[in-house]
């Protein structure tokens, strides 16, 4: 009883086979089948691949939502070299909230030489490069994420050449720490002193024919410092035509959360707008000399995610492309071959027909004459 009963079952179940075998005695092949099976199969092995690179590529994810830290400190990252000598010029911060950051609180004032080495004008004109790419191609930023801590430093390496050329410039690098409101970020003549409305600056002891204003940005970020990550103004270089002559930098911060494969950090991007005038209060062109950076903190943070296709949605895609290839090679193999049929059949009609024979009374016969048992002797 038993055996009956698993012989219905198995029964049961070949009926229910999806994939019937053929003998392979009823399989016919031919030259234009093997063909059409060469050419799928070496398909499938080119998208297999194409599709397994896709596999190991990854891509950014971005989200946005409003932000809602206001209590922490916004850090701000600088190095810019001034063609002034550092007694003249003086660099703070004062925001919306009047509070004043001064350069002492983490800026250092180094004496250098305004005029690149040759190693360095190489690694301004490569950023330069870069930036102008960036420029044109937004999904390198993509790119530029991805390789955080991973590529070279985009620090300005140090001089080479041991110039003996006294300094004439001077670097003011560093970082600072301020409230996470609108603010603006200034280098101009004299050093800075508090003031009960506000804060001034000792310009009036520096000759006015010692202005010169030509600056290089060589890093400007804000948020965490990431090797790897190239800013808006990083290799900007600008170089005054008058003594009085104002720099402005229009900066809009978004806080950006980093989430890749490599590393997970809590940074800044910024968008910047440039303005440069001279100072002519006769013309109606008033301010002070200086390098102005007026920054603005957007309301939205974004979050970029490195994300990477699951391993299953790949077979999915996998067996997509074989089965879509197989079955559309087979229907053109099917509809290829009944063409080819129909043209042979015409063909071989057309070379069937009986030839016309003539007959004695001038008529003519299309059928053709009877063999008879004499006319093979």
């Amino acid at each position: 009883m038993r055996r009956l009963n698993r012989k219905k079952t198995l029964n049961l179940v070949k009926e229910l086979d999806a994939f019937p075998k053929v003998p392979e005695s009823y399989v016919e092949t031919s030259a234009s089948g093997g063909t059409v099976s060469l050419i799928a199969f070496t398909t499938i092995a080119f998208l297999t691949v194409m599709e397994f690179t896709v596999y190991q590529d990854t891509w950014m994810k971005y989200e946005y939502e409003v932000d809602k830290d206001f209590t922490s400190k916004l850090r701000i990252n600088i190095d810019i070299t001034v063609a002034m000598r550092c007694q003249y010029v003086g660099a703070d911060v004062l925001d919306l909230a009047e509070t004043m950051v001064s350069s002492a609180d983490g800026l250092i004032y180094e004496p250098v030489v305004f005029d690149l080495s040759p190693q360095q004008k190489e690694w301004q004109r490569v950023l330069q490069l870069i930036q102008s790419r960036l420029q044109e191609e937004h999904s390198l930023q993509d790119v530029i994420f991805k390789s955080a801590f991973k590529s070279a430093s985009t620090a300005l390496p140090p001089r080479e050449d041991n110039s003996l050329q006294s300094p004439d410039a001077c670097r003011i690098h560093g970082h600072l720490y301020v409230n996470k409101v609108a603010g603006n970020f200034h280098i101009t003549v004299g050093k800075a002193i508090p003031h009960p409305r506000g804060h001034a600056h000792l310009a009036a002891l520096v000759s006015h024919e010692s202005y010169n204003f030509s600056h290089r940005i060589d890093h400007l970020s804000f948020g965490e410092l990431i090797p790897g990550i190239i800013n808006p103004l990083d290799g900007t270089e600008k170089i005054a035509s008058d003594h009085n002559q104002m720099f402005q930098y229009f900066i809009t911060v978004v806080p950006t959360k980093l989430h890749t494969y490599k590393i997970s950090a809590e940074t800044h991007q910024f968008s910047v707008t440039e303005r440069e005038r001279v100072i002519n209060h006769a013309a109606g062109s008033h301010g002070v000399s200086g390098i102005f950076m007026k920054y603005d903190i957007s309301s939205l943070m974004v979050t970029v995610t490195e994300e990477h296709m699951p391993f299953w949605q790949f077979l999915v895609r996998l067996c997509g492309i074989i089965g879509g290839i197989f079955s559309t090679t087979g229907i053109l193999h099917g509809f290829g071959r009944f063409v080819a049929e129909i043209i042979f059949c015409r063909f071989r009609l057309g070379s069937s027909r009986s030839t016309t024979v003539p007959l004695p009374d001038g008529h003519t016969s299309n059928h053709l004459p009877l063999t008879t048992d004499n006319s093979t002797h």
